[in-house]
């Protein structure tokens, strides 16, 4: 980096503010190894791979963990036990396959040659290439169905041997329950009296209004989450309902805010058995994710009730069942039904967020003009009056984040004289940092040609946390670098900026936070050039009836006070609509365990079959898949009820 990058990267605080009891996983830090010359990658792959089956055949768990070196890692999702785990060593490796193989048996790994991108190659565990490695690909079969997993493999000088750094399995299907794709496709024919000799269409309406049966799943929400995983359990042929309280599918999305754009390149963002097409923008506007989720549902024929409400719901432990009772309102009558469903599991799909966070301050009820108490009530700037379309109109917005620009951008555009207090750090990253550095080594249109999402994926999430983690560590350098100009800015204007936990960047704020950034796509520039002002650093002592009081004695006068203060823990939200009894019995969602595994979310909460799904599209996209899972083992007697 040049000197101006080096002195601003060293400037810049980590921010390791976490959510509630979270664990902070240090990142790792990289061997010092090298590959000696000449070395052959698939050579290496494979005689890894035989030495692990030979462990296998035998069931020597201490043989298996001593192929691992000392700080190597096994990451697992569902391929060795009904969980997520990551243990490091290898006398924990070790403990973890012979207490899990008592339920699940590993049987098999394969080096997976299948596609050429697979082929096991030279790769490196850092950013920078420093610390070179064996990268492959592998496929297993175990007691319970069938996975896909990745091998980093490193050589150590000492011994002048092989040995596996970083090992993950993930668990892809149930055998027996495979998903009806590709060869597996259904004939699409009823002759022959199949279902009573209804047709497509009638077959459809009797699946959706569940007339001749009830649903196994409840999804609450139609969002990216719930509908993700409505697909999944689709796949693996278990009947699932979904219900939101909205109009239409999509209009989660559409109501939001006039401005919104997801932060999110296309490529990170596809859905899965459906990928957005090929003249898709790159950041895709509200609407027209609204828009495609309402395509998705009606393609992927999922059964989802809008204008639905749930009005009752209480778990029957002796039945290991839930009680609900719905309400529908028709769209076209406004006639209300009631429905009673007897589900084994519900799904809290209502995003990875909890109940708004509004910081209570005195005196809002005082104020005489416009105050929206969360960002989601924002429906967008209003255009200036007709009458005197050179009034001056004063906002406030409240957080200095995504939603906190977005909405502060579009009052500006609107002609609002707009002023952001941002009560603590924020990290800030160009959108195409992002873009082209956070992401584009695995997501990117070059790279997407030869890497298909699906493998993407499972090198992405295949890194245990702390080395992923320190593999951000280092992007985040390289992006200040990007964007030195961009922040230096924002610096000189009085914007206060941070580098994200332990340095490692914006996703490990979104992991541990669930907030603290914004990807600049615009508002950064606005407010280097004073058109957005800044007040940074002050608390709100007091809501007046024409602003608001500053800590420091100041007043920001205002007609409109925008409070875009993030979300509570999504275990603030089961509270909310299910009560205190349920809310307790789970436990607390997001950040990370001591493993480096994330909390509760996509997996056991605590309360039999109450399950958390959230995440944005990428992360609802991997991870419902092993929500899917779970939920199918559990009602093929597979894995216990809990």
């Amino acid at each position: 980096m040049g000197s101006s990058a080096d002195a601003l990267a060293d400037r810049l605080p980590h921010d390791n503010r976490l959510e509630k009891d979270s664990f902070n996983v240090v990142p790792a830090v990289f061997p010092n190894v090298t590959i000696p010359d000449g070395t052959d990658a698939r050579k290496v792959a494979t005689d890894a791979i035989a030495a692990v089956n030979k462990s296998l055949s035998s069931k020597d768990y201490k043989s298996l963990g001593a192929l691992f070196a000392e700080e190597g890692q096994w990451r697992d999702h569902l391929g060795v036990s009904w969980d997520f785990r990551t243990v490091q060593g290898p006398s924990k490796i070790t403990e973890f396959l012979t207490v899990s193989s008592a339920g699940q048996q590993l049987t098999n790994f394969e080096v997976d040659e299948s596609q050429p991108q697979r082929e096991p190659a030279q790769g490196a565990l850092d950013a920078f290439g420093k610390s070179p490695c064996v990268v492959a690909y592998t496929t297993f079969t175990s007691s319970v169905g069938t996975g896909r997993g990745i091998v980093r493999l490193i050589h150590e000088s000492a011994s002048s041997s092989w040995k596996i750094y970083a090992f993950y399995t993930a668990l892809q299907e149930l055998t027996g329950f495979e998903q009806p794709l590709g060869a597996r496709r259904p004939l699409g024919a009823s002759h022959g009296g199949g279902r009573n000799m209804k047709n497509w269409r009638e077959q459809r309406d009797e699946d959706s209004n569940f007339t001749a049966a009830e649903p196994s799943v409840l999804i609450l929400g139609a969002g990216q989450g719930g509908l993700t995983l409505a697909a999944r359990l689709k796949m693996l042929g278990v009947k699932t309902l979904v219900v939101d309280r909205e109009e239409r599918v999509g209009d989660n999305w559409r109501n939001r805010y006039r401005q919104l754009v997801l932060h999110d390149p296309i490529w990170f963002d596809h859905m899965p058995y459906m990928q957005f097409p090929a003249f898709w923008p790159i950041f895709t506007p509200k609407d027209k994710l609204g828009d495609f989720f309402e395509a998705y549902v009606s393609l992927l024929e999922l059964n989802v009730w809008t204008r639905t409400e749930i009005k009752s719901l209480e778990y029957d432990a002796a039945a290991k069942r839930y009680n609900v009772t719905v309400e529908r309102t028709a769209a076209s009558t406004g006639a209300k039904e009631t429905r009673t469903f007897h589900p084994q599991h519900i799904v809290q799909a209502t995003g990875h967020s909890g109940k708004k966070n509004m910081p209570e301050v005195p005196g809002v009820d005082s104020f005489k003009g416009e105050l929206l108490c969360h960002s989601s009530e924002f429906p967008g700037a209003k255009p200036p009056p007709e009458d005197n379309p050179t009034a001056v109109r004063r906002a406030v917005v409240v957080g200095s984040c995504n939603s906190g620009h977005d909405i502060a951008q579009d009052l500006y555009e609107n002609g609002y004289d707009v002023t952001i207090v941002q009560r603590s750090s924020t990290c800030v990253v160009s959108s195409k940092a992002i873009a082209d550095i956070g992401l584009g080594a695995l997501y990117s249109e070059k790279v997407q040609a030869k890497l298909p999402v699906d493998d993407a994926d499972l090198l992405l999430w295949s890194s245990p946390t702390n080395l992923s983690k320190a593999v951000q560590v280092q992007a985040t350098t390289l992006e200040i670098e990007h964007d030195t100009k961009l922040l230096e800015g924002l610096q000189k204007v009085g914007f206060t900026l941070d580098r994200g936990t332990d340095g490692a960047g914006l996703f490990f704020k979104y992991f541990q936070r669930g907030g603290g950034y914004y990807i600049d796509v615009g508002a950064s520039q606005l407010i280097i050039e004073g058109k957005i002002k800044v007040k940074s650093g002050q608390g709100i002592k007091q809501v007046t009836s024409t602003g608001l009081d500053m800590a420091d004695g100041t007043h920001l006068a205002a007609d409109i006070v925008v409070f875009a203060t993030g979300y509570q823990n999504m275990r603030t939200q089961t509270k909310i609509l299910f009560g205190d009894k349920l809310a307790s019995a789970t436990r607390d969602v997001w950040g990370f365990d001591k493993e480096g595994e994330f909390r509760t979310m996509w997996r056991g909460s605590g309360q039999p079959g109450y399950w958390y799904m959230g995440g944005n599209l990428a992360l609802a996209r991997y991870f419902g898949r092993f929500l899917a899972l779970q939920i199918k083992a559990q009602e093929e007697g597979l894995m216990p009820y809990a």
